[in-house]
């Protein structure tokens, strides 16, 4: 039967900016295997299929980029979040539960003039591994910049659900890419899973996929990372919320919220947030085998 799917721009509050997302709600049964055939498809970063809503606002959900079902991510989350609160039509702020793979996460949204508004509570960071001093050449030189480009800064490994190496850099974004095949193990040998660039002085990042091919346009799951790490080193006052911006080397310019909550040496939780405007609407006739 046919399938119908919205497409919606998050961390953007302007249509074809920020990173697009599909999200299927209310998905019929589909197998993991179909769910990742119809990302493969559809060619957006992330995809989400999401069960109807329950009581209280909670929604099984299931994430998957163009290679595997993820445990967290931040972006799907808000974008289908805005999408339940577009379909609901309540003109009030609504709050819902995602129940991911391993994870249950909360999210807020209200409508604004543009769409919607949505936030994630990604909760404790978690402080995992620093990266020793010899390390640092390594780490610079796989993402093809010198070392005097990285801040006087630990390079940390810091978990809101994935494990990001937060690499902290005084500029340089422009040039900087993955130029190792083996960026991956490289990461898995400190403990991470990916890496993100972040120019403590401008409040911009970067990531890519491990594979060094596709660049991300507005990362969710690292941003709040990110703001547990700046909150942590005193860059940025907890309790605050500040913007990321993220995206402006991919053309997709994005601007993420973050709020670190808690004191510096104890963060409790770090709220993700940002607009999310609607695009499409789309129907596939034909579903994968």
């Amino acid at each position: 039967m046919p399938l119908s799917y919205r497409h919606v721009d998050v961390f953007a509050a302007t249509a074809y900016t920020g990173n697009s997302l599909a999200v299927f709600p209310g998905h019929p049964g589909l197998s993991g295997a179909q769910m990742l055939a119809i990302t493969q498809e559809l060619r957006h970063f992330e995809t989400i299929f999401l069960s109807e809503p329950g009581e209280a606002g909670e929604v099984r959900a299931r994430v998957f980029d163009l290679f595997e079902e993820l445990d967290f991510a931040g972006h799907p989350v808000l974008g289908a979040a805005a999408v339940l609160h577009e379909r609901d039509g309540d003109p009030g702020p609504r709050r819902w539960r995602f129940r991911l793979r391993h994870r249950t996460v909360v999210v807020t949204t209200h409508r604004t003039a543009a769409g919607h508004h949505a936030a994630v509570d990604q909760g404790r960071p978690e402080f995992l591994a620093t990266v020793p001093a010899g390390g640092r050449r390594e780490i610079a030189t796989a993402l093809r910049l010198p070392e005097t480009a990285l801040a006087d800064l630990p390079l940390e490994v810091v978990s809101t659900g994935l494990r990001y190496l937060v690499v902290p850099v005084a500029g340089g974004l422009a040039g900087a890419r993955i130029v190792r095949d083996d960026f991956a193990d490289l990461l898995a040998r400190h403990g991470a899973q990916f890496a993100y660039l972040v120019d403590v002085e401008a409040l911009e990042g970067r990531h890519w996929n491990n594979d060094g091919v596709l660049e991300d346009v507005a990362t969710g799951s690292a941003a709040g990372c990110v703001g547990a790490y700046l909150a942590r080193h005193r860059l940025v006052p907890a309790e605050a919320e500040f913007v990321l911006r993220q995206g402006r080397f991919a053309g997709r310019p994005s601007l993420l919220t973050v709020l670190p909550q808690g004191r510096p040496e104890d963060l409790h939780n770090v709220r993700v947030g940002g607009h999310v405007t609607a695009v499409a609407r789309g129907t596939l006739d034909t579903l994968p085998g």
